[in-house]
């Protein structure tokens, strides 16, 4: 199938192209890396009367480490996260997920602000946003604002973002002192959207207990989401006297909107759940406690 018919607008900048959205309306959808939206729109699935292309807006690509956070550019692509050296050292969850999503076609074109925009449940990249705490920059003729991650993702494929609003960058906080990190994710084909993940943060105070702790779940339910029971229940613990298991049953026993469908049933994608929960916290406690 081939889209439906649509007209085609190129803004020089950021201020452009949220007139423009705004002027157009509901009509109206912005576009970056295309690799979500350009299958919904070839599959009939989506139909706009206005593609609005965000590739020339140089505004919204760039890697900046500013100490204490990271920012991304909305536009900047996911093969440039991937090669990043702030981003491995300072975001060292991000550099470890970008990698699983798709194939290197996709990550070559394929934005940040557009996967966490697109707000697919089963994603990496709003999961680990949700996971860091990250702060989402959006703009609109009304100005700009800064969105918490914990706020932006609404619903399935539905976030915060106005309709005339932008997202334009991504702030990822910098963990320091003792801790460690790590994603799994279990598809059936490399490549494939999650059928379940998990992504584990660890931090660790002077007394070698935890200090921070952030769990995040995807595939598990229309939007991805934060273990916070299970989080709240590790802080001030051992991090080595804590169970893998027990934290994976914690972790995954609130959900109460798994998807069940020709992939597997809500029963097995919690199974699932917990297993890629018990490996993550098992490898993030690993690099935590013993670098």
């Amino acid at each position: 199938m081939k889209p439906a018919p649509f007209d085609y607008h190129v803004p020089a900048d950021a201020d452009d192209a949220v007139a423009l959205l705004a002027d157009l309306g509901d009509d109206a959808k912005a576009i970056a890396g295309g690799q979500s939206l350009v299958p919904m729109l070839a599959l009939r699935l989506a139909a706009f009367d206005h593609l609005v292309d965000l590739r020339k807006v140089d505004e919204l690509r760039g890697i900046d480490n500013r100490g204490d956070s990271v920012w991304i550019g909305a536009g900047t692509t996911q093969a440039t996260i991937q090669r990043s050296d702030d981003v491995r050292s300072a975001v060292p969850l991000l550099a470890r997920a970008t990698p699983l999503i798709g194939h290197f076609q996709i990550r070559s074109r394929g934005t940040i602000g557009g996967s966490i925009a697109h707000a697919d449940a089963s994603a990496e990249l709003p999961a680990a946003a949700l996971t860091l705490d990250a702060e989402l920059e959006a703009l609109s003729p009304r100005g700009r604002r800064t969105i918490p991650a914990s706020e932006f993702f609404t619903g399935m494929w539905s976030t915060d973002l106005a309709p005339d609003e932008l997202l334009t960058g991504i702030n990822f906080p910098v963990w320091s002192g003792r801790c460690g990190f790590a994603v799994e994710e279990f598809a059936r084909r490399s490549g494939d959207f999650a059928i379940a993940g998990a992504m584990v943060a660890v931090g660790l105070g002077d007394d070698g207990r935890i200090d921070r702790c952030a769990i995040g779940l995807f595939g598990l339910g229309p939007t991805t989401c934060r273990a916070a029971e299970a989080e709240a229940a590790l802080i001030g613990t051992d991090p080595e006297a804590a169970v893998a298991d027990d934290v994976a049953k914690a972790a995954v026993s609130p959900l109460t909107s798994v998807p069940a469908d020709l992939h597997g049933s809500a029963d097995y994608r919690k199974r699932v759940g917990a297993a890629m929960v018990a490996r993550a916290w098992r490898s993030a406690v690993q690099e935590a406690v013993h670098g």
